[in-house]
């Protein structure tokens, strides 16, 4: 099967899976991308995986649904404006013999969820919308930290060769803030200057691979001494309490320039 990100708005990428003249899209926040990539490789569109309920993932929805009468999938726990299937934790789907399986991964949205799968003789695949990002992680718009460090723990404990799909080319400003929380990461310098190339080529920096995720991504590693102490520095008044830490560390990057 065939992984393409279709870059749409300033940031975004749509995710499109396409085996034997079919596809599959994450996420379609507009539909032109999608339809013009379809039309130009003469691929038919027969499935849509939505994670959350905000515009710029599901903006094109609609219009793909009614052009190409596909089946739609997306989060029980959030209002659409379309009609489609509920999935939440548990829930299966099976897409040209790929099966899909729900997490719920709440803390952006109430009722994200994310989609996971195992392709034959390919590493996995997560869809997780902006739950996990490169470098970084969703802003808590709906969710609390809570909510958001679970989330982190169960996308965490997929296996690590898992392709994280993204739904944000956010990587080089992630990782600018990752480089102050743990300034001696040298797997993070490494990985750093390897997204600056890609990016100066105009390549996408992602799918990333989950192993390397744990290596440098500070909401991956709320746990581990050297964020802990970076967070305390930052913010003296903060508690040992794990959600604690991850919270005023998400605020920390809501504020970092």
């Amino acid at each position: 099967m065939n992984l393409i990100p279709l870059p749409a708005f300033s940031d975004n990428y749509i995710w499109l899976l396409q085996h034997q003249g079919l596809a599959l899209v994450v996420d379609p926040g507009e539909s032109l991308p999608v339809t013009q990539w379809l039309t130009e490789n003469n691929v038919r569109l027969d499935c849509i995986l939505v994670t959350h309920h905000h515009g710029d993932h599901t903006g094109g929805v609609s219009a793909l649904q009614r052009d190409w009468g596909v089946s739609v999938y997306g989060p029980a726990n959030e209002k659409l404006g379309f009609d489609y299937q509920a999935m939440t934790q548990g829930s299966q789907l099976s897409w040209q013999g790929l099966q899909f399986q729900t997490l719920d991964v709440p803390g952006h949205t109430a009722g994200h969820v994310a989609y996971y799968a195992e392709p034959n003789q390919q590493t996995p695949l997560l869809f997780c919308g902006d739950t996990l990002f490169s470098g970084g992680c969703g802003r808590l718009f709906e969710g609390t930290p809570e909510q958001m460090l679970k989330s982190m723990d169960k996308l965490a404990a997929l296996p690590s060769s898992t392709r994280v799909c993204c739904a944000h080319e956010y990587t080089l400003s992630n990782l600018k803030f990752a480089n102050a929380v743990e300034p001696d990461n040298l797997k993070l310098k490494d990985y750093t200057s390897k997204c600056e190339k890609l990016r100066f080529q105009n390549l996408p920096t992602l799918p990333a691979e989950l192993g390397n995720e744990l290596e440098i991504n500070p909401f991956l590693r709320t746990r581990k001494s050297t964020v802990i102490n970076a967070v305390k520095k930052m913010a003296p008044q903060v508690t040992d309490n794990e959600a604690d830490i991850f919270a005023q560390l998400r605020i920390w990057k809501n504020d970092y320039k």
